[in-house]
């Protein structure tokens, strides 16, 4: 009978040794995973698909693998982190493992920026797109502007001036398309607005003639305040039929002849862009014009002037007259 309590008090010392040090190892496990940090490797991002559970992406975020016992212990006692999100995340090296779970939990998806400058053409804008980290590149890069305005779904062939300057923010994974549609879904929602709140009796009668206006002045000048002036010259111009008479059309008109440079004969060259030949507007916008020249374009100022010349830095001078005018340019420009 002793012999029996002897060995019944050693099996029970075993199991408390036994079970003690599971319970001293799990809580050691424990512990090493509320410290844990993600792994750090040459991708800087990290991807979770659909379906993804966090019991799995444990051990693809850590560096050595934890035992699935573990994983679920620890997770019983994390509810929170349960439900995961699919989507692209980027963590700094020391992100504690509980706080990576935390932002795919909450969808904390890593979304980068790419600015599409008002003032340039859809060429330019093509080649932003094309170098925009982490952004896919769908577009043939001599993909015309009828092709691509066929693969946005558009009625139309023309993009040019239909697209909003904007910085877009995307996720990694985005098509250079996509962005595309989203700054032409903005600026027709921003033209509506605009043209309701248009003032009355403009020389302008459709928002597609307020875009080629507003691509003009976008242009001309890069000073906020000097739009709506640069807006009144054009508009009082369109008023008694003179010509706009604005180099950005003749370079617009001479494509890939430009040369940095506008000559006399350039001038006097007829192209449908070309405002020293034709009356009114060109057929379509020379770039992309911003709110803010589409808002000036709407809503000029009140003004007499018919004429600016570029002073230096980006500023103008305004004159009422061509005289004024005259003198104004052998001031600024011949330096006499």
């Amino acid at each position: 009978m002793k012999t029996l309590i002897k060995w019944l008090a050693r099996l029970f010392l075993l199991a408390v040794l036994v079970i003690g040090g599971i319970a001293v190892y799990g809580y050691q496990q424990w512990q090493a995973l509320e410290k844990m940090t993600v792994a750090t490797t040459e991708e800087p991002l990290f991807v979770v698909a659909r379906g993804e559970t966090t019991f799995h992406l444990i051990n693809r975020l850590t560096d050595e693998p934890v035992p699935a016992l573990t994983r679920k212990l620890w997770l019983r006692f994390h509810p929170e982190l349960a439900a995961v999100r699919q989507g692209t995340y980027k963590f700094d090296a020391d992100t504690r493992l509980r706080s990576a779970l935390m932002s795919m939990v909450n969808g904390d998806v890593y979304r980068l920026q790419v600015t599409l400058i008002e003032g340039l053409r859809l060429s330019d804008w093509q080649q932003r797109l094309a170098g925009a980290e982490y952004l896919d590149v769908t577009l043939d890069e001599n993909a015309t502007e009828a092709e691509i305005a066929n693969q946005l779904g558009l009625s139309s062939d023309k993009l040019e001036g239909r697209l909003l300057p904007e910085t877009y923010s995307y996720t990694p994974g985005d098509t250079d398309l996509s962005i595309l549609l989203r700054a032409h879904e903005e600026m027709e929602r921003f033209l509506e607005k605009a043209w309701a709140e248009r003032r009355p009796n403009l020389p302008i009668a459709t928002p597609d003639e307020a875009l080629i206006l507003a691509s003009i002045i976008e242009k001309e000048t890069g000073i906020a305040e000097e739009r709506p002036l640069i807006a009144s010259v054009f508009v009082n111009r369109l008023r008694v039929g003179m010509r706009l008479q604005t180099d950005p059309t003749v370079i617009y008109g001479m494509g890939e002849d430009y040369d940095g440079n506008i000559r006399k004969k350039d001038l006097q060259t007829h192209t449908p862009y070309n405002t020293y030949m034709i009356d009114g507007l060109p057929p379509g916008p020379i770039a992309m014009p911003s709110k803010e020249a589409i808002t000036a374009a709407l809503q000029p100022v009140d003004s007499n002037y018919y004429y600016f010349v570029a002073m230096g830095e980006g500023r103008h001078y305004f004159s009422k007259s061509l005289r004024e005018h005259n003198n104004a340019v052998r001031r600024y420009i011949l330096k006499r």
